[in-house]
């Protein structure tokens, strides 16, 4: 049987500007706190070993491979305690591909490499786009990768509702001038395509921005089920698949197509 509850657990934080594993130490720390709420997933925002800052790519230090050693306190942490941490990293694959991505350390030691699928701005000077990325099984709940602009294109929750997706989980930097566009966007395509959105944001400044926080999860019906201010913290949602399927039916008795509801 399908497990009925899915605590998805959001770290809103500052980076450590540059320091992969130093940054990667903390997010390890996170995990067993997370784990303490009953969470199984635990997002972090864009770029989050790193901080979202694009002249620090220049330095070579700063891009992480699949099987970097610097990673493995977070992989380690993630299987004692059964929590898939997603983290941000610039990401170079093995044939020299460079992506924004989303690494999910799965329990089983397993690392889901997802790459930023719409770049912006000065993005396309240091990044390839992602391909569509496979589903993460989470506990028996399927859940979707996005990173930032990805939720901002309706296209890209599209493609992840055919997948199946019944959770759209985003790590991004929305500003504070964005705020409005955070929460129309995840609201949008919870709504849209009857998923859970969660959505983890950064806490703070970096050069020339100031997030707005408000890192948190929406229900499929569009209506946010929690909203972290703007400090730093660990903030945990219980999502029900029931509540998910009720609306799903509800959908499909009325005659509505999947996105327009």
């Amino acid at each position: 049987m399908l497990p009925e509850t899915l605590i998805v657990a959001v770290a809103q934080i500052s980076a450590e500007p540059g320091d992969v594993r130093a940054n990667a130490r903390s997010a390890a720390d996170l995990i067993p706190r997370a784990a303490d709420t009953g969470a199984k997933l635990l997002m972090f925002p864009e770029l989050s070993l790193v901080g979202y800052d694009l002249t620090l790519f220049t330095d070579p230090s700063t891009w992480v491979i699949e099987d970097d050693p610097r990673l493995d306190a977070v992989r380690q942490a993630g299987q004692e305690y059964g929590v898939t941490a997603v983290v941000g990293a610039a990401y170079r694959g093995p044939d020299g591909t460079a992506w924004i991505a989303s690494l999910a350390m799965r329990p089983d030691g397993e690392i889901q490499v997802h790459g930023k699928r719409n770049l912006h701005g000065k993005e396309h000077d240091l990044f390839q786009p992602g391909g569509e990325g496979r589903l993460l099984d989470v506990g028996g709940w399927r859940v979707a990768l996005a990173i930032c602009y990805d939720a901002g294109v309706p296209a890209h929750a599209a493609d992840a509702a055919r997948q199946g997706a019944e959770v759209y989980a985003g790590s991004v930097l929305y500003t504070r001038e964005e705020a409005r566009r955070l929460d129309v966007h995840f609201a949008a395509r919870a709504m849209d395509h009857r998923m859970f959105a969660v959505a983890a944001n950064y806490a703070g400044t970096g050069p020339g921005w100031e997030s707005c926080g408000g890192s948190g999860v929406w229900h499929p019906d569009g209506r946010r089920l929690s909203q972290a201010g703007t400090g730093p913290g660990l903030f945990t949602t219980a999502l029900s698949r029931g509540e998910l399927q009720a609306l799903r039916d509800r959908d499909t008795l009325a005659g509505y197509p999947r996105g327009t509801a």
